[in-house]
Order: structure tokens, then sequence, then C-alpha cells
């Protein structure tokens, strides 16, 4: 039988997990900010966990202090920098960010996304992440 080599490679990002400060906090602002669904969750051991939910990804959370294992060897709040998507127009996020009173930290600005230009604003979460949303410009 002849051998066939397969390519190992990644084809998605399925989920991401970010320690945070405050669950509560941080599901309040990710679902009324950036409108994705806060939802609690059952692992095998029985315990419940929180996520956060948009397109086909998640966001799994993890209280500062009270980690899961396994975890990233120096976990902390406000240590990412995301780059989430979106289809609203940039003007309609400058006005829904200032109706929850978020910072706009710089932007609308170009940038170079995974597959072509985007029009970017940039703000910070509760604990201090770079939050980057993009209108792609294709």
């Amino acid at each position: 039988m002849p051998h066939t080599e397969i390519q190992c490679r990644v084809r998605a990002l399925d989920h991401l997990v970010l320690t945070v400060k405050s669950i509560p906090d941080t599901v309040r602002f990710y679902t009324q900010v950036l409108g994705m669904r806060g939802e609690q969750f059952e692992v095998a051991d029985g315990s419940r966990r929180w996520a956060l939910l948009y397109g086909q990804s998640k966001i799994n959370l993890h209280q500062k202090g009270r980690e899961f294992e396994p975890r990233a060897a120096h976990a902390h709040p406000g240590t990412a920098d995301l780059c989430f998507l979106t289809d609203a127009p940039i003007d309609a996020w400058m006005t829904h960010l200032a109706t929850h009173q978020i910072d706009i930290e710089d932007g609308p600005v170009e940038r170079s996304g995974a597959i072509g230009p985007i029009m970017s604003l940039y703000l910070r979460d509760p604990d201090d992440n770079l939050i980057e949303v993009s209108v792609p410009q294709v």
C-alpha cells in the first residue's frame, strides 16, 4: 500500500481563552458593546464555565486566580490584542461606542487584515485588552 503524506495544518480558530479580573464585567462588555452572546457551559467534570460566542468561534473566560488547567504559562488580564471583523459601517460603530461611553483609542484607520485591507477602530475592554473592530474594505 503506498504511503500518502497528510498535510498537517490548522484551518480555523475554534476558541481562545481570556483571563479576566471579572467574568460578569467581561460578559457585560462583550455582549452589550460587541454584540456577542454570553453562555455558561458544562464541561466533562460537571463544572460550569463562561464563554462568549460570535460567528463560528468563542472566547472561553478564566477568572484570574481560578484558571482551569491546562492554561497559559503566564495568564494575566490585559495581555490580549484582538481584532474582530464586522459588517456594520465604521460610522455606526462610532455612534454605538459613544452611546456605551466607550472611548475610541485610535481610528478610524486603515490596516492590513488577514485577507485584505480593513478599516479599524481601537478600544479597550474592562481588562485593558486592546480590541480592534474592523470592516473589510474588499
